[in-house]
């Protein structure tokens, strides 16, 4: 498999939807989300709502034909309306989601690090993110990539790394 990666654009907005989709839904024997029940919540839907302001980025993984695999972005929440992984309002916080069909051939670790380079080249502070108790795989993704924990929320850490 041939990976490109790009950056994410307004016309993303719906396959960024399906991969925050993915994100919550990441348990196969678990899926309890829809698309509907995330636009309809907005402390789910404002990891997307009004996408791409001027602050957000990202990028999305495809195959050379250009199927969609996969999508970090990130984005600046803030203290009024903060999201599972906020942590400071200038540090945004990672949104990420594979195609179940392509977990563990390495997309989200492309994504990841790519997203990482792009806020140090920002010159960012940091990324946040939220992790769930029980996503072994995530943990052990954004734990390789230097991200800590520095709190809780629920059942989830909160995650930062800092630059």
């Amino acid at each position: 498999m041939t990976l490109h990666i790009r950056d994410a654009a307004t016309e993303d907005i719906d396959f960024l939807a399906v991969m925050l989709l993915e994100a919550i839904n990441w348990r196969q024997d678990r899926q309890t989300a829809t698309l509907q029940s995330i636009m309809n919540s907005p402390g789910l839907w404002h990891y997307l709502s009004d996408w791409k302001r001027g602050s957000d980025f990202g990028f999305v993984a495809h195959e050379a034909e250009d199927k969609p695999l996969g999508a970090a972005w990130a984005r600046f929440m803030t203290a009024e309306d903060p999201g599972y992984g906020f942590v400071d309002e200038g540090i945004p916080e990672l949104g990420m989601g594979v195609v179940s069909s392509h977990r563990g051939q390495g997309v989200g670790r492309v994504l990841l690090e790519q997203t990482i380079r792009a806020s140090a080249d920002r010159g960012l502070q940091g990324l946040s993110l939220s992790v769930e108790d029980d996503n072994e795989r995530a943990r052990a993704l954004y734990l390789s990539n230097g991200f800590v924990v520095a709190g809780r929320v629920g059942n989830s850490d909160t995650m930062v790394l800092r630059f």
